[in-house]
């Protein structure tokens, strides 16, 4: 299991995250992100304002489908912000 993963893993059993663009964004703009999770094609204008905030981002090697997967989630995911220790 890679770093990522691992912490996805933490945080999935923390339930200290928030999945999708739109909630990922709205989280950074209250300051509650530790880190961001983005699968490799996440689009680019997405990453590009993710990236606008002073947080870790960590990229998944995968896709937003392989990412949903992983989340146990019937949907992809392009982004998710953790809010909660990624140690």
């Amino acid at each position: 299991m890679s770093d990522v993963e691992s912490v996805i893993m933490k945080a999935l059993k923390s339930g200290k995250y928030y999945i999708g663009s739109r909630r990922t964004i709205k989280a950074l703009k209250r300051g509650e992100v530790r880190a961001v999770v983005v699968s490799k094609n996440c689009p680019e204008e997405i990453l590009q304002k993710i990236k606008g905030f002073n947080v870790p981002v960590l990229v998944f090697d995968g896709t937003n489908m392989q990412l949903g997967e992983f989340c146990r989630k019937p949907f992809s995911i392009a982004s998710m912000a953790i809010t909660g220790d990624i140690e």
